[in-house]
């Protein structure tokens, strides 16, 4: 089984791309500036089968980490987070029915779960319901007993910019990153 790996906060800046969305992760110094490159991720737009395959640096030369949809075309499909050597670190996926007027995802894994829902309402009907481009989105995912365990926060930017940060120490930073790329990807439907 693989090493838990904590990281308490990093940044996902999305990348221009003409065919994917590109996705770089970075570590967030302790002045929150950025710190060491941690992986990069590419995803296919209109792929039937969602996979996101994470690798260490801008060459692909070495896979670190993936998420992979269980069933093609699913509204409510659950995402698997794998680490390199393919055995699963956790689990998430979009509650459609709830995400129809406010984005919600269910996250869980060894020593965990939770629900994340977008912080403001107003925001998540604004979203849906207009063109304004660039809005800031902000998800709190919080264990049934209440901590939080992860915070995802989009910057009103061109290109999509998240600062996430980790308060659960048992939240794998593999896990921490699926799920913020799966976010961005996943609302973008």
């Amino acid at each position: 089984m693989s090493t838990p790996m904590y990281v308490p906060a990093f940044f996902v800046k999305q990348k221009f791309a003409m065919t994917t969305n590109r996705y770089e992760v970075w570590a967030a110094n302790p002045d929150g500036s950025f710190g060491q490159l941690m992986a990069v991720a590419q995803q296919k737009r209109l792929a039937f089968k969602e996979e996101v395959t994470f690798y260490s640096d801008e060459s692909k030369s070495r896979a670190v980490f993936s998420f992979k949809a269980r069933k093609k075309i699913d509204l409510n499909a659950g995402y698997d987070v794998f680490d390199e050597n393919g055995q699963q670190l956790g689990f998430f996926r979009k509650d459609f029915g709830k995400s129809l007027l406010r984005s919600t995802f269910h996250l869980e894994g060894p020593g965990y779960q939770g629900v994340g829902q977008e912080r403001s309402q107003f925001v998540a009907i604004l979203r849906r319901f207009s063109n304004i481009p660039f809005l800031p989105i902000h998800f709190d995912f919080t264990s049934p007993q209440g901590p939080t365990l992860l915070q995802i926060e989009r910057q009103a930017s061109v290109r999509d910019k998240y600062t996430v940060t980790v308060p659960e120490q048992a939240l794998d930073f593999r896990v921490a990153a699926a799920v913020a790329v799966g976010l961005d990807a996943l609302m973008q439907r």
